[in-house]
């Protein structure tokens, strides 16, 4: 969405000021669909800070410059650049998202996310663990780092794994984007709006009352909401559970095989383009997920994996074939799901000491 014009305290990447009772935090990166930087990180963290301090600041809004998204995921061009040079861009990176991930779950103002448009990866870390999750008709929500070598991070197996029954390991395996209802269906989203209705929203969220409440907040959002609680998705939860409540690939795919219709074959298609170990490693995630006891707990897992992605051919490959390149045409390594050994996945689960995340 476009956000009304106003004297910005902070231009560039980010734009965060005051409008009435609101902390505005804006990326603002339109041509990029407002991928984040490193910069961009620490921006939001010190605008956190701010707002959190300010008495006159009851809630606080993140939105997205532009009318294509909020955000489409971390800056992977820079990443790349730093995973081929033997750089340490990856570990400074997550370190301080993952971090920031954890804050905003617990932020102690309403935090209100603008989910309009694309959201994807980084994007979804900033928005999937506010208070007050808005989507729209536009919403294209998306985890598809399975695409690039890696897995959904940013908190993702954690969110991925609050969902009734094998929803979210379908949307972490796939990288499928979920439209406004799925999100709200899959727990990612809180309240459909239409898009020409959030320039309203926005504003009366800038008018409550001082140190308002979730629960205000919230009846403030429902007075513009559709009321939608699911999509397309919600239709095939019985044939997505069958098909994906196995702890290994190799039977996720067989379980696929054996089923002729349409939307298994079309399933299988797209899991037949994504990297071996990173569905394999995405998968022994999800399920050690689904036992964890916080968002930190995930986080801390996310964060040795991603090191370890950040060092493998495979993460280079992916970036390059849809980002650099974009020949759409990845070689993995392994080429096979049965090609991917424990000896390759112990690395990515092993405690790293001095380097652990730590909250």
């Amino acid at each position: 969405m476009t956000a009304p014009a106003a004297a910005a305290e902070t231009e560039g990447d980010l734009i965060v000021r005051r409008e009435g009772a609101a902390g505005i935090i804006r990326l603002n990166r339109p041509k990029a669909i407002n991928a984040m930087t490193y910069e961009m990180s620490l921006g939001i963290d010190a605008a956190l800070d701010r707002f959190e301090t300010d008495p006159a600041v009851a809630v606080v809004i993140l939105e997205g410059a532009g009318e294509r998204g909020l955000c489409a995921g971390g800056d992977i061009r820079g990443l790349y650049e730093s995973s081929k040079a033997g750089g340490d861009l990856g570990k400074m990176f997550w370190r301080q998202e993952y971090v920031m991930n954890a804050r905003i779950a617990k932020y102690p103002k309403p935090y209100i996310a603008f989910m309009d448009g694309l959201v994807m990866g980084g994007g979804v870390g900033l928005s999937g663990h506010a208070r007050h999750r808005v989507v729209t008709e536009k919403t294209k929500l998306a985890m598809p780092e399975v695409g690039l070598g890696f897995f959904p991070d940013v908190g993702g197996t954690w969110l991925l794994t609050r969902i009734p029954g094998e929803i979210g390991t379908f949307f972490g395996l796939t990288g499928q984007a979920m439209n406004g209802p799925d999100a709200i269906f899959a727990r990612f989203a809180d309240a459909v709006v239409p898009s020409t209705k959030l320039p309203a929203l926005r504003e009366a969220l800038t008018a409550v009352r001082p140190r308002a409440t979730s629960a205000e907040v919230d009846k403030v959002i429902a007075g513009f909401a559709t009321g939608e609680s699911a999509g397309p998705i919600a239709a095939q939860q019985a044939s997505i559970d069958r098909w994906f409540a196995h702890d290994r690939m190799q039977d996720v795919f067989a379980s696929l095989s054996r089923d002729d219709s349409e939307f298994a074959q079309s399933t299988l298609k797209m899991l037949n383009e994504k990297s071996p170990r990173g569905m394999v490693v995405t998968l022994k995630l999800l399920r050690l997920a689904r036992n964890a006891v916080s968002l930190e707990q995930c986080l801390v897992r996310e964060y040795r994996a991603a090191l370890e992605v950040f060092r493998s051919d495979d993460f280079r490959e992916g970036v390059r074939a849809a980002v650099i390149d974009k020949d759409r045409n990845p070689r993995w390594s392994p080429a096979r799901i049965e090609d991917v050994t424990p000896e390759m996945l112990a690395p990515y689960f092993r405690e790293i000491g001095a380097d652990e995340l730590v909250f």
